[in-house]
């Protein structure tokens, strides 16, 4: 039983880290990479929707604190990934860190977890991706049937000549607009087509090289970067423009709490930081990166905190713009940005954010699938997975028969399954890899451990404590079903764990040939 909680040596780590040849992945990544592959995680369409739901609701304008706040949750996590990512820079990120201070069957649980969070992750971005490319070519004339713009069964309505999915934001929009749905043209999708193609796009990019999908992922960060300044710009001459009524709009900066916990008040606050916490899940994805890296012991920690910083900053900005410009109470609407926009006057406000919003899918989509084939690569490389896995192509240098299974599953799932429900094990499962984290910082203090760190967590044992009990928090706030589903899940990874990974366990076998005879 002892065997189960076996740790890989640090030396043998570094030592895989440090390989060269044919048979390892191409170190190619500089620093401005690493914070891209940040940056196109963290901003998707959370920034898009989650500010106006989570203004009008919990906080008002002092939504701005509650990012401030969200960011500071994040940050506890974010230091204990820096040291690790100094210490260890290998591309399993949070199940190697595991495999080296909890033990062998601790890593594969994260690992079976982390295939499960970015698999779904990818699916679940594109199939969000896949609605915005057909809202974004409709404003262009470009007709294409809603048949193939969702997954079987996907309800799409006519509305103002645009085919639109009736999700609930679309229902309350229409009911604040004295529209019955049923009155509208109605087409149900049968194949998510678009969904399906952008998946095979980008595992395309992702066999192809390293270097060429994060170029691609740093281009498509830098136009949603520019598009949401474009937006802080606009708003901002507005505001200044119309100062009476933007001090009317973030009056009361914090609205009084209305008898109920987290409806406004300072409970709202907090409130409101635990609904876009989730804005900032992705920036544990840089660590998966670490074995490509041209400087990894330096650079991974600065891609880490320095994406998270940027994304805060942001953040804050669109959403005190935002606040300034629309009131909070009416801000409870599908696009409260493209709301903002129109509020200036600039008429093609709608068409930018989905702009936007296109461009935060797509660079998710690149590096979500980029850190699913890392942790297969990383598994398969310690025998817990077939060798086959972590094959690496002789001429790009990428684990290319993982990343072209993972993307045809992937494509699959996306374009076949109704998946909104499962995006909240995608939370569930990042939450699982910041405790595993946390968990793993404190013990290794604690025993001492002496390795060479470029990056060193303050305040111990406190910012592993904080890291741990807030992302805890954030995981008991989700709902029964989602923790269902993640033990099912769980209860098959410890199947094919002890049916084939402990068999095939490097660390297992040298245990073995240490204890018998000579």
């Amino acid at each position: 039983m002892a065997g189960l909680f076996a740790t890989k040596p640090l030396d043998k780590i570094l030592a895989e880290a440090n390989e060269t040849g044919e048979h390892s992945l191409r170190r190619a990544l500089g620093l401005f990479h690493l914070i891209a592959i940040g940056i196109g995680s963290i901003i998707g369409t959370g920034i898009f929707v989650l500010t106006g739901a989570a203004a009008a609701h919990h906080a008002g304008p002092a939504i701005l604190l509650s990012f401030v706040l969200a960011a500071v949750a994040c940050v506890f996590s974010g230091l204990c990934y820096s040291e690790f990512a100094s210490m260890i820079p290998v591309a399993g990120s949070a199940y190697t860190y595991g495999y080296a201070t909890l033990g062998e069957f601790i890593a594969w649980i994260i690992g079976w977890d982390l295939i499960l969070e970015y698999a779904l992750g990818a699916a679940t971005v594109a199939s969000g991706w896949s609605g915005y490319v057909l809202s974004f070519l409709q404003d262009f004339g470009i007709l294409l049937p809603p048949k193939l713009a969702g997954a079987p069964g996907t309800e799409f309505v006519l509305y103002h000549g645009h085919w639109e999915r009736l999700t609930a934001q679309l229902q309350k929009a229409l009911a604040l607009a004295h529209i019955d749905p049923v009155s509208l043209p109605h087409q149900y999708s049968s194949f998510n087509l678009f969904g399906f193609l952008g998946i095979l796009f980008v595992t395309a990019i992702l066999v192809i090289g390293i270097k060429e999908s994060v170029t691609l992922t740093s281009v498509v960060v830098i136009v949603k970067i520019c598009v949401l300044l474009v937006f802080i710009g606009l708003g901002a001459n507005y505001i200044l423009g119309h100062r009476a009524e933007a001090v009317a709009n973030w009056t009361p900066f914090l609205p009084t709490n209305t008898g109920h916990y987290g409806d406004f008040g300072w409970s709202g606050i907090a409130t409101a930081a635990g609904v876009i916490f989730f804005a900032y899940i992705g920036f544990d994805q840089v660590s998966t990166a670490a074995q490509e890296s041209k400087n990894p012991v330096r650079d991974l920690p600065i891609g880490i905190l320095g994406s998270l910083a940027i994304c805060t900053i942001i953040y804050i900005l669109v959403a005190g713009v935002l606040t300034g410009l629309v009131k909070y109470t009416s801000l409870d609407a599908p696009a409260p940005i493209a709301m903002g926009i129109e509020i200036t006057g600039v008429r093609w406000g709608s068409t930018l954010v989905k702009l936007g919003a296109i461009c935060g899918l797509s660079s998710a989509m690149v590096v979500t699938l980029l850190g699913q084939s890392r942790i297969f690569f990383s598994m398969s490389r310690d025998g817990l997975l077939p060798e086959w896995v972590s094959a690496v192509h002789p001429r790009f240098r990428t684990p290319y028969i993982s990343t072209i299974l993972v993307g045809v599953c992937v494509a699959l799932v996306a374009s076949l399954t109704p998946i909104n429900v499962m995006s909240e094990l995608v939370s569930i499962g990042t939450l699982l890899a910041f405790v595993i984290v946390c968990a793993g910082v404190w013990i290794l203090r604690r025993r001492g451990t002496e390795v060479p760190r470029a990056f060193v967590t303050p305040w111990i044992p406190f910012t592993p404590i904080m890291g741990i009990a807030v992302s805890l928090l954030m995981m008991l706030s989700l709902g029964w079903e989602t923790w269902a589903r993640l033990i099912i899940w769980l209860a098959v990874g410890v199947i094919v764990y002890f049916s084939y990974g402990r068999k095939h366990s490097n660390v297992q076998r040298e245990r073995a040939a240490e204890r018998s005879p000579k």
